[in-house]
């Protein structure tokens, strides 16, 4: 870790807290274990960050927590589109998504980059393994060139828990 290139993990949390002070909308998706992430992600992005200033944190989804409509799209347009479809209901340009990915080479995930980039939105990849197909399609690959799964998780979490503090200590030193 000591080695890695951070600039890309500053340049996302520049956009966060961009997007934060322009009221524009911050999306996070994944699978399984990146699934928990984005969801603990969205947590932190929503309060955490505003926990220390005043008004509120930043409109952030994770598009993995209902249930409801996971199970809805999966069944009538395919667990490939469950994300996709949901940000072509909700996203607008210049949000911004984020997408978690051990391998990068999840269908769902591979349609949201798409549709994310459709949308003219800011398209994010926290990537494991070789990077896969993400790492071409996002406009900024965050890629831990790691073989192992829960370590590629780790890093996830590492990387939205950096991009938290940072803009939680940037948003001290601006009017808000």
């Amino acid at each position: 870790m000591d080695r890695y290139d951070w600039g890309p993990v500053e340049t996302l949390a520049e956009n966060l807290k961009t997007c934060w002070e322009c009221n524009r909308q911050v999306f996070v998706c994944g699978n399984g274990g990146s699934a928990a992430n984005a969801v603990h992600m969205a947590n932190d992005f929503l309060y955490g960050v505003a926990s220390n200033v005043d008004g509120p944190g930043i409109r952030i989804e994770a598009l993995s927590s209902n249930t409801a409509v996971l199970t809805c799209l999966a069944n009538d347009v395919g667990y490939e589109q469950v994300f996709s479809e949901q940000l072509r209901v909700k996203a607008q340009t210049n949000d911004v998504l984020v997408c978690l990915s051990g391998s990068g080479n999840s269908e769902n995930i591979v349609r949201a980059l798409t549709i994310g980039s459709e949308l003219n939105m800011s398209t994010y990849a926290i990537l494991g393994y070789s990077g896969g197909r993400c790492l071409e399609l996002a406009d900024v690959a965050i890629h831990f060139p790691i073989n192992d799964m829960q370590i590629a998780e780790d890093l996830q979490l590492v990387v939205a828990h950096m991009c938290m503090q940072w803009v939680k200590e940037k948003s001290n030193k601006c009017a808000r």
